[in-house]
């Protein structure tokens, strides 16, 4: 019998750019979207709570200033990674409602804390840009990838004195699309890609492939931004992309990472039931999510 689960809200919005002048994103209402959709019971899962993130400002922000909210995303890093941490130590397996991309950082500090663990970033799009390969860096929901293993303000970074939270070389990305800007860099850090192409192939190879590349570590965690699904099945994001996988391929993909005994997690952002009227895309994602994990 595997570990017994736990779902924990954590709604921080703080890293994306407004979808319109005077609006915040509307991430933060994923989880509300996931759970009426009986989440909690279709995967035996205990109610952890949920972890109330600082108000969403970015007032006076301007490119150049570095990354905004910054403040507000480190308060919410460490406020995240203590409740996550007591779950940890009761060997819960948790699954984190998110959000957006940033709100690994929370899991992220949370295992480094305990060892050295790995991530499998699950996502549409690299995240890793930086002051180095970019004009400025602003949205960390961008970024998120480039944050854990180091790359960028020390604010972010280095909380707790515990960077990086990830080494380059511990993590894995998969899902990005053929025509990434950053993929170069990511490679060059010693990340290796399964871009989405190659995934749709074999799903399960690929996640085999993951877990050989991350068997070494204490263990690791799953990152999830939805875009990894088309555009044409999953519409209800940020940055809707063409070139992604399936529903199936997707849980084809998860289960064999969340069932692995290593896996501390996963966390699950960027779906915005602002561009999903019906419910429709909620309720398939959720049953995704079920598949995969039952």
């Amino acid at each position: 019998m595997g570990k017994s689960r736990a779902v924990v809200d954590g709604p921080s919005n703080l890293g994306l750019r407004p979808p319109v002048a005077g609006a915040v994103p509307g991430c933060y209402k994923l989880a509300g979207a996931i759970r009426d959709q009986g989440f909690l019971q279709r995967i035996g899962a205990a109610d952890a709570g949920y972890v109330t993130p600082p108000r969403y400002d970015r007032e006076g922000w301007k490119p150049g200033d570095g990354v905004f909210n910054a403040e507000a995303i480190a308060a919410y890093t460490v406020k995240l990674a203590d409740r996550l941490a007591k779950l940890f130590d009761e060997d819960r397996f948790v699954v984190l409602l998110g959000g957006e991309c940033s709100n690994l950082l929370g899991p992220a500090l949370a295992l480094k804390r305990r060892g050295r663990y790995g991530v499998a970033y699950l996502d549409g799009h690299s995240d890793f840009r930086t002051v180095d390969n970019s004009p400025y860096v602003g949205a960390a929901g961008g970024e998120a990838l480039a944050l854990i293993t180091g790359r960028g303000q020390a604010d972010l970074t280095d909380l707790e004195h515990q960077g990086p939270y990830t080494r380059a070389t511990d993590a894995a990305l998969l899902g990005i699309r053929e025509d990434d800007e950053y993929v170069g860099d990511v490679r060059n850090a010693g990340i290796p890609v399964w871009p989405a192409r190659v995934i749709a192939e074999d799903p399960a190879k690929a996640a085999s492939g993951v877990l050989e590349h991350l068997k070494h570590l204490d263990g690791f965690w799953v990152h999830l931004d939805v875009d990894i699904l088309d555009a044409a099945v999953m519409p209800a994001v940020d940055s809707p992309d063409p070139g992604g996988i399936d529903h199936a391929q997707l849980a084809e993909l998860l289960q064999p990472l969340l069932s692995a005994p290593k896996c501390a997690g996963l966390d699950i952002g960027i779906f915005d039931p602002d561009l999903d009227p019906d419910g429709r895309y909620a309720a398939e994602l959720t049953d995704t999510l079920v598949a995969a994990l039952t």
